[in-house]
């Protein structure tokens, strides 16, 4: 497919898609954060009937319980730091960018955070021919998939690498992290805050996007990026962003 964005003209094959998101399963394997349990997929029980095949039904029916922001990959606008209620829904109106895909190694500070600094993107970000950002950190392995941060103090933006991100240019920042801030901040939300303008004029189509994964054998660069949300009316929804590459 030909495509042109931003006044440039762009190749790219839809029959390769890069799939970045976590699936969302009823499992202990499932990644998770914030200290709530595994995601429950159960069926519809009405009295004796079961809504399963397995069980002697004709259909299959399942309730779903679990929570956006932790247990797999979702996107969250403002309102997810808002006293007033914005929905990810109405923020994101357009689905495809160009985004950029970077790789950094977090540094370890002498009280044992792991920081994404200010001067490793702007090291890393040469141009900022890009409306997309896509942060994958490393050590990049599969455990990542399944893995149970709450308690861990995983890695996280700094307030000023936040607000570079937002002066760039970026308005859809994604990370393979449960959160851009620290998992325990006494909810100060820098990151958060700084990359939507919480203390100026709010940025309401702007998207954090967390809990991606993007599998090494993906190089650094330049991909057109589909981000696709459930229609949620809510701060934050599931999300599958796709990448593909660009000739």
């Amino acid at each position: 497919m030909k495509i042109k964005l931003n006044n440039k003209k762009y190749k790219v094959n839809l029959s390769k898609p890069i799939d970045i998101s976590l699936p969302l399963k009823a499992s202990q394997n499932n990644v998770s954060a914030w200290y709530i349990d595994a995601p429950k997929i159960t069926p519809v029980v009405d009295g004796n009937w079961i809504a399963s095949v397995e069980k002697g039904a004709s259909i299959n029916f399942n309730n779903i319980a679990f929570n956006p922001h932790a247990h797999g990959t979702h996107t969250e606008c403002v309102g997810h730091i808002t006293k007033e209620f914005y929905s990810v829904n109405k923020a994101l109106k357009t689905f495809f960018f160009i985004a950029k895909v970077i790789t950094v190694n977090p540094e370890i500070q002498k009280n044992g955070d792991a920081i994404i600094t200010k001067s490793q993107l702007e090291h890393l970000i040469d141009n900022h021919n890009f409306e997309a950002l896509i942060i994958r950190t490393l050590p990049n392995t599969k455990a990542k998939k399944a893995r149970h941060y709450s308690h861990t103090n995983p890695p996280f933006l700094t307030e000023e690498a936040a607000k570079f991100i937002r002066k760039i240019g970026v308005n859809h920042l994604l990370i393979d992290l449960p959160s851009v801030d620290k998992e325990k901040d006494e909810g100060k939300l820098l990151a958060h805050k700084a990359f939507w303008n919480f203390d100026g004029k709010l940025r309401h189509n702007a998207t954090i996007t967390e809990f991606v994964y993007v599998k090494n054998k993906v190089k650094d660069g330049n991909y057109l990026l589909n981000l696709q949300i459930a229609p949620f009316e809510n701060d934050a929804s599931p999300s599958k962003p796709i990448l593909y590459k660009i000739k």
